[in-house]
């Protein structure tokens, strides 16, 4: 099930900025306090496999974002993403911390949420999965108030993230001020980066397809 097929410009991860088509699955086990798509839990169609690549092959964008809702609930994301690879497209997933990714692709360049307590699913997290990523993947931890930046800042040190792969700490837009989150980064000395959603300050926040 493909919610929308679409070009943009990448608001978040190391590669914020950058021209990227984005193909938005369908479906979330999850229901994260603050998610911002839930319109992606059930609204979409039955796409054919060869339909959705041709649709992003189309596009002249080399960058490439599957996510959703939960991208990896739905099997067919797994050749989707090989043929995209195949076909020479740099592929992101944007998946949460709460699902298997043993079955990725070792070329596609993972992008994993995980969870913090604000969200109300930190218990989901897959914690197995930090062991399977690769050095040129990404974590993210998308940041509500005081509480979920120390257990973010916990998890980075416990687990040496940031000696491992990018670590990326976002704001829960509109909820907490980028500025609040630089400066608890700069007095933690972490060296992670500050990621805010790109998108929604070109675009008004609430817009979709963009």
């Amino acid at each position: 099930m493909v919610h929308e097929i679409y070009p943009s410009i990448q608001g978040e991860s190391t590669f914020a900025g950058l021209p990227c088509v984005f193909v938005r699955l369908t479906a979330c086990h999850l229901r994260c306090r603050w998610c911002d798509t839930p319109h992606t839990f059930t609204q979409g169609e039955a796409m054919p496999l060869d339909d959705v690549v041709a649709r992003v092959l189309a596009e002249p964008c080399e960058l490439v974002e599957i996510t959703g809702g939960e991208p990896l609930l739905q099997d067919d994301v797994f050749p989707l993403m090989a043929r995209l690879a195949d076909a020479g497209r740099t592929v992101l997933l944007e998946t949460s911390g709460a699902m298997d990714i043993r079955r990725v692709d070792p070329r596609v360049r993972i992008i994993m949420d995980l969870k913090c307590p604000a969200s109300g699913e930190c218990e989901k997290n897959l914690y197995a999965n930090i062991d399977l990523l690769k050095p040129i993947d990404e974590i993210k931890f998308v940041i509500a108030d005081r509480g979920d930046f120390e257990w973010s800042c916990d998890q980075v040190r416990s687990r040496r993230l940031a000696s491992r792969f990018a670590v990326l700490f976002s704001p829960v837009f509109g909820e907490l001020a980028p500025k609040t989150l630089a400066e608890w980064i700069i007095e933690s000395q972490l060296p992670v980066r500050l990621q805010l959603q790109q998108h929604k300050y070109i675009w008004e926040p609430t817009a979709r397809g963009v």
